[in-house]
């Protein structure tokens, strides 16, 4: 399902799938609500858990967070995907989506550590019992939501190949066909032989999503606004980008430093115990 989606060139085709994927996001969120108080004590946090803020993997948490939340890199595609395609209108779409993925994140974030604390694992659905109903409905979702969210993906990154390798040629069904085909087969080769992808989204979290996120946009605002570089003015902007260099070396060094010595992050699905 997901590769025949991937094959479009305009992102505006996979509004239905978006959609879609919104619908079951809530689906996630209202079933790990109604299903958490109901589930068997010993599955629970105890009673009087501690809360903890902030351990030593916050930095690796930062980067999967930044993963989840950059979107710089469909923002042009995003834009030309308008019906009436201005600033304002692109702003207000920007803004929406972030806020609801921003509560989306907050309430599940919030709900199942309240549930779980020390236990939660990094998919809340886990912590459940395998025979129930509605968080095996939620699971489905979630994989469905996987598939329709994964063309995005290869549209851009398809069309960044496209673009730094064959700029001045013209568009070639056969060439999108086999740069679109070669990602999917990459990534399914990945999904198969990586068990813990966990490490991969620190790696990729904090090495590039970090450089996306806090580097790239406020040096480009220095870059280009009026006046001293160190002023007032510039302050916050680098800020941010110290913040985003602290982020993406430790952690990109603290995920590695995992992986190491984990030899579940190098562990293999095929791997029979």
């Amino acid at each position: 399902m997901a590769y025949p989606l991937s094959l479009y060139r305009d992102v505006g085709k996979l509004s239905k799938t978006s959609a879609f994927a919104v619908v079951a996001m809530c689906t996630i969120i209202a079933s790990v609500i109604i299903e958490g108080p109901r589930i068997d004590s010993e599955l629970r946090a105890e009673r009087g858990s501690p809360v903890v803020l902030a351990n030593t993997g916050v930095f690796q948490a930062v980067g999967i967070i930044t993963f989840a939340f950059v979107c710089h890199h469909n923002s042009f595609m995003i834009y030309g995907s308008l019906r009436k395609p201005t600033l304002n209108r692109y702003f207000e779409v920007i803004h929406i989506s972030t806020v609801i993925a921003t509560v989306a994140s907050l309430i599940i974030a919030i709900i199942g550590y309240i549930y779980f604390r020390e236990k939660t694992q990094g998919n809340i659905l886990n912590n459940f019992p395998q025979d129930n109903l509605l968080i095996n409905i939620a699971r489905s979702l979630f994989a469905l939501n996987m598939i329709t969210t994964f063309p995005m993906e290869t549209l851009v990154a398809r069309e960044v190949i496209d673009q730094l390798m064959f700029r001045n040629q013209e568009f070639s069904m056969k060439r999108h066909v086999i740069i679109t085909t070669v990602l999917c087969a990459l990534c399914l080769v990945v999904g198969e032989t990586v068990c813990n992808l966990g490490v991969l989204l620190e790696l990729t979290g904090g090495l590039s999503a970090s450089f996306l996120a806090f580097i790239l946009p406020p040096a480009c605002y220095i870059k280009l606004c009026s006046g001293p570089k160190l002023s007032w003015k510039t302050v916050p902007h680098w800020l941010c980008i110290c913040f985003g260099f602290t982020v993406m070396v430790l952690s990109t060094v603290l995920s590695i430093r995992h992986a190491v010595v984990s030899q579940e992050a190098n562990g293999s699905c095929w791997n029979v115990q």
